[in-house]
């Protein structure tokens, strides 16, 4: 876990030097050591940072921890800028070692409250954030990440939309800066014959989504079985993501509840 932490910090506190941020030098914390502690929380704590800041304080890591509502200010003060920069130079990083040139693209539904309390949230309201678990067979109340990985199951593009949002206006809202021709497998939720001639045709990539037995362009029997095959991977990553987040997300504000699931996935980009 130490080896860990360092990584995290001599990360971020590269990536602002090349970045160009500077901190007051009168700071108690520097924006690396908050992001460090953010991204702590994010994957060994839950989620709860709290925990994370009381833990680093008292192992030595950060001596001068900052008190929990400042701490809070602080991480919200750091630009969304800031965190895509890291997760798109991550992003990067894992298409130049992916040498399969495949990828998988799928979704997974984050519930901000249970069914029962649906009329109570505060953070989300209205229809547009209700959606539909298709394997979990039930609904959910919140938002549906959309992610595109590796074949090695590494993060390159994520999306995060209202729950409501189907996959394929999930996929189109996605950068998919990805390397030309390259193979993009999905399940059945993504089949759009107009796009996938569209992506075709620009050579960016070929998208391969599942066929359903009454498809007019029905697939050969091995890219089937590529399909099934290939998928998995994602399915593992879904786990893995899933896995640290809470019970249930505390948050107060919308970006406050985007920002902890948007930092998982990215402590997931580091350490998984």
């Amino acid at each position: 876990m130490s080896e860990q932490i360092i990584t995290i910090y001599c990360l971020c506190a590269d990536f602002l030097l090349v970045y160009g941020h500077k901190d007051d030098v009168q700071t108690q914390l520097t924006t690396a050591e908050v992001m460090t502690a953010a991204l702590v929380g994010a994957w060994f704590f839950d989620g709860h940072q709290l925990l994370a800041c009381q833990f680093l304080k008292e192992h030595g890591y950060m001596p001068e921890m900052l008190s929990k509502s400042r701490f809070n200010r602080r991480l919200h003060q750091i630009p969304d800028t800031i965190w895509q920069a890291l997760f798109f130079l991550l992003a990067q990083i894992h298409q130049q070692t992916n040498t399969d040139d495949d990828y998988i693209v799928d979704s997974c539904p984050v519930p901000v409250c249970d069914n029962l309390r649906i009329r109570r949230s505060k953070i989300y309201r209205g229809e547009d954030y209700r959606g539909y678990c298709a394997s979990k067979r039930r609904y959910f109340y919140g938002l549906k990440l959309h992610l595109v990985v590796t074949a090695k199951g590494k993060p390159v593009d994520l999306v995060l939309t209202p729950g409501e949002t189907g996959d394929m206006p999930g996929l189109r809202s996605l950068f998919l800066d990805l390397p030309d021709d390259c193979d993009l497998y999905g399940d059945k939720g993504y089949t759009d014959y107009l796009f996938e001639d569209l992506l075709t045709l620009l050579g960016s990539a070929n998208l391969i989504a599942a066929r359903k037995s009454n498809s007019k362009r029905p697939h050969p029997g091995y890219v089937g079985y590529l399909c099934q095959v290939v998928r998995k991977r994602v399915e593992t990553t879904f786990s893995a993501i899933t896995e640290h987040f809470s019970r249930s997300i505390h948050a107060v504000t919308p970006r406050g509840f985007e920002l902890k699931v948007f930092l998982t996935v990215l402590a997931y980009s580091i350490l998984g």
